[in-house]
């Protein structure tokens, strides 16, 4: 007996071993990440129950004041608005207009590659040079788009699209889409390439027509695509810049802030580091919260068609 409990205790072992290998091989990865990410959390989560000086020195303990005063500020729920409008529409814009771009893609026609390189070209200008070319595009007195409008007759007079909130937040979300499609239009292509042709031409031959291709084939198997699409997009938009920053720096009169703008001006503008910091963590709580939403229900909609 003593024998079998020794190789049973020299079995467990190995299997224990062989299993605990993974996980010490990510170990290192794992304890940098965590560094990264963790440090610059605490100390975000320190500065925002301190009152902090305009050179980043921290003074006494306030516990959640900051905010409850970042609340209180009537730019608070407007820039909240504005972000969650700015996201929806951008990253649901880019996602849905690069479906047809990249099935049209997909398809072999001639200059096909030319295309696909034309597609991926604004990819690499930066956001900060597109909002350059844009906001000079825009002007309201010698910009080409008020060129081109009165050229074909369909305004008379030049229209200053960057001087209210009412044009100039509309132009961002849609110059945000188009510079936002290049990214999808690449996953979906990946996506679109893994595609078994196997299961369409025994469509074809079953007398299933194009859309009903798209919609019973294409669709359902390009879903994990699209969902990494989506999230990455929201991710990307919800904290993205440049390019607000540089067309109107959220003007005029605040009416095209968004958090990430907003953050920017109350850390480097008004010296406000305390409440950039407050700023910086309910942003990142929204992403969490989105993130984890996402997740239970991708694992909720995996387990029910695993029951099915």
């Amino acid at each position: 007996m003593s024998g079998y409990a020794f190789q049973t205790s020299r079995v467990n072992s190995t299997q224990f071993a062989r299993s605990a290998v993974p996980y010490l091989l990510i170990l290192p990865t794992l304890l940098l990440t965590l560094w990264i990410i963790g440090y610059p959390l605490w100390d975000l989560v320190n500065m925002s129950t301190h009152a902090v000086t305009r050179f980043g020195q921290l003074k006494d303990f306030i516990g959640l004041a900051n905010f409850s005063h970042l609340i209180a500020e009537p730019l608070f729920v407007g820039c909240l608005v504005r972000t969650l409008i700015w996201t929806i529409n951008v990253a649901g814009g880019s996602v849905i207009l690069s479906m047809p771009i990249a099935l049209i893609l997909n398809e072999k026609f001639a200059g096909r590659r030319i295309a696909r390189v034309i597609i991926m070209l604004p990819w690499a200008v930066s956001l900060t040079m597109t909002g350059i070319v844009w906001r000079w595009a825009m002007d309201g007195q010698s910009g080409m788009v008020n060129a081109t409008l009165f050229n074909l007759g369909i305004i008379r007079q030049p229209i200053a699209w960057l001087a209210t909130g009412g044009t100039a937040f509309p132009v961002e979300i849609a110059i945000g889409i188009l510079v936002s499609i290049p990214f999808s239009v690449t996953v979906f292509l990946g996506g679109l390439a893994s595609l078994p042709s196997e299961i369409y031409e025994a469509a074809r031959i079953d007398g299933a027509t194009a859309w009903q291709c798209w919609r019973y084939l294409t669709l359902p198997l390009l879903r994990p695509f699209i969902n990494i699409a989506l999230v990455l997009n929201v991710i990307y938009v919800f904290n993205s810049f440049p390019l607000i920053w540089v067309m109107t720096q959220g003007d005029p009169a605040n009416s095209t802030d968004i958090f990430v703008t907003w953050l920017y001006k109350l850390a480097f503008r008004y010296g406000k580091l305390d409440s950039a910091a407050a700023l910086s963590l309910v942003m990142f709580i929204i992403l969490l919260g989105f993130t984890i939403t996402y997740a239970v229900l991708a694992m909720w909609e995996e387990s029910a068609e695993v029951r099915r």
